[in-house]
């Protein structure tokens, strides 16, 4: 068994565990609050670029989920999901990426496999987009929780959500991103 296999394994297995476990307690950053700015490298498509939420930010409102790690079950479920999606986040001008600790290799081929080409994620080994967002799972601090944030073109955060369960994430942002299209429509 590879490195990468074993990571991948073990991954899925504490995923999995820890599924049972509830992690009722939000994270830190708040509805109101700023969210911090990053560029970071992802994938879209198999194809790597240099992500920017500031960019992003200044064609419409971002949903930035974050993820424990790719290829894991409720992650592939999360990603299937917020790809089957994506059309309706465009109609109301958001757009969406993930974030995980995972490498640019893996999120290459998980971009394409399960995001289906249809939306990034970004790579962050490191952990400072997750520490920055105070997404990190709240046993293991090596990988992100299931956090969903939609963040409005000021970069203000308008909607939080977290549960280990990839089940509402796209429903509940969806919806947020819904709500603030009715206030920011043009009449």
């Amino acid at each position: 068994m590879t490195r990468s296999t074993r990571r991948i394994a073990l991954a899925a297995a504490l995923c999995t565990a820890l599924s049972a476990v509830s992690f009722d307690a939000s994270a830190v950053l708040k509805v109101g609050d700023k969210a911090p700015d990053f560029t970071t490298e992802a994938s879209l498509g198999g194809k790597t670029y240099s992500y920017s939420l500031a960019d992003a930010l200044k064609k419409g409102p971002v949903v930035v989920y974050f993820y424990p790690a790719a290829f894991t079950k409720g992650c592939t479920i999360e990603a299937h999901e917020f790809a089957d999606a994506v059309d309706q986040y465009k109609h109301y001008g958001a757009t969406v990426i993930g974030v995980s600790h995972d490498d640019i290799d893996t999120l290459k081929k998980f971009s394409v496999s399960e995001c289906r080409s249809k939306f990034p994620v970004a790579a962050d080994p490191q952990r400072h987009i997750i520490d920055a967002y105070d997404a990190a799972m709240p046993l293991i601090k090596t990988m992100a929780n299931r956090v969903s944030y939609v963040i409005a073109p000021d970069s203000t955060i308008i909607y939080e959500y977290t549960s280990l369960s990839p089940d509402a994430h796209v429903r509940n942002t969806l919806n947020a991103v819904k709500d603030w299209d009715k206030q920011h429509r043009p009449q």
